[in-house]
């Protein structure tokens, strides 16, 4: 379902920052080589904003149809700026998931909020993501929809997760919402489901401007085999421990080697910031830790499609939060505490 406001004018190709071309050294791809397009071709980037917990990251990976973006119940679960990665017919779209914006106070959030921030200035497309069935949310989507108006960006409103509240209190929100002037067109979805996401998407490939493909045919995120593969490993965290446990950790990559038989060997460390975390981390006899690496290496395995040997350690560092490097790591900005 779509609303529509008055159009305004989309971003000039050309004017985008020369980071969006840049490319890791290891890339995550669907199949070993393709071609890259270089005419009658469209692309461009779409940035997905929104609070913690409202669906970004299950809206991206169903477009892509890999998982690329970490998902779980919990809130903040998004740490790092994701790209996406969807090539279908003549058109490329690199979507661009965020972590949630909050009131940040620690180092770490702080850094979070500045990533989901920065990445605006790539974007062809703003979408503001709102989760229409947490009727608390009102306070941190102002905050939001203050600054976006500040910036003076054109942005489209999605409301996720509109299966689960009745139209009687969705449409006087999406009424109310229409009324800031921002937004230039209104979608109303459920990531999860796939309703509606379908209309959203042809909406965005018509939006992408005339130009060639940034990425190959084949790719699906720009982010290294190592991080992606420590992104998977944290998820498993988020589904498995509970309460502020896995805030309270970070999952670094150590090593990844490719052997002769296709397989891969991947090393990976658990850092966490108390002693009495690290044994909740291992579990009794090492089941806890077990359990997560089981868990991550199958996922990984899916991604990577080829046999995956996952090894972790779990180690304490009081300070993790604070060292420069986890954020070079991650691609964080350091910033101020």
């Amino acid at each position: 379902m779509r609303e529509k406001k008055s159009e305004k004018s989309p971003s000039k190709n050309e004017q985008k920052s020369p980071n969006r071309a840049k490319k890791s050294e290891k890339k995550m791809s669907k199949t070993s080589s393709s071609s890259a397009r270089s005419s009658s071709t469209h692309a461009g980037f779409v940035a997905i904003l929104g609070a913690p917990n409202a669906g970004k990251s299950t809206l991206l990976n169903r477009y892509i149809g890999q998982k690329v973006s970490i998902v779980s119940p919990k809130a903040q679960t998004t740490r790092i700026r994701t790209l996406g990665i969807m090539s279908e017919g003549d058109t490329q779209i690199s979507f661009i998931d965020t972590p949630g914006i909050f009131a940040a106070t620690s180092r770490l959030d702080k850094a979070m909020v500045q990533a989901a921030w920065s990445s605006l200035a790539d974007a062809d497309v703003l979408m503001l993501m709102i989760d229409a069935s947490n009727r608390k949310e009102n306070e941190r989507i102002t905050v939001i929809i203050d600054e976006l108006k500040r910036r003076e960006q054109s942005v489209i409103l999605v409301m996720n997760k509109t299966d689960d509240i009745h139209r009687d209190y969705l449409l006087p929100m999406v009424a109310k919402l229409h009324e800031t002037g921002l937004f230039s067109d209104v979608f109303m979805i459920s990531a999860l489901t796939g309703d509606g996401t379908d209309d959203l998407k042809k909406f965005l490939v018509n939006k992408m401007p005339e130009s060639p493909w940034f990425y190959t045919e084949d790719q699906i995120s720009d982010l290294p085999s190592q991080i992606l593969a420590a992104e998977l490993t944290r998820e498993q965290i988020y589904m498995q421990l509970q309460q502020e446990l896995p805030y309270a950790a970070a999952v670094l990559p150590a090593s990844l080697e490719e052997k002769r038989d296709g397989s891969v060997v991947i090393r990976q460390t658990i850092v966490v910031s108390r002693e009495n975390h690290r044994s909740i981390f291992l579990g009794k006899g090492g089941s806890r830790i077990k359990s997560i690496g089981e868990k991550a290496r199958a996922d990984i395995s899916r991604l990577f499609d080829r046999k995956v040997h996952l090894f972790l350690e779990v180690k304490l560092d009081e300070k993790w939060q604070d060292r420069p490097d986890f954020y070079r790591t991650f691609g964080l900005d350091y910033g101020k505490k």
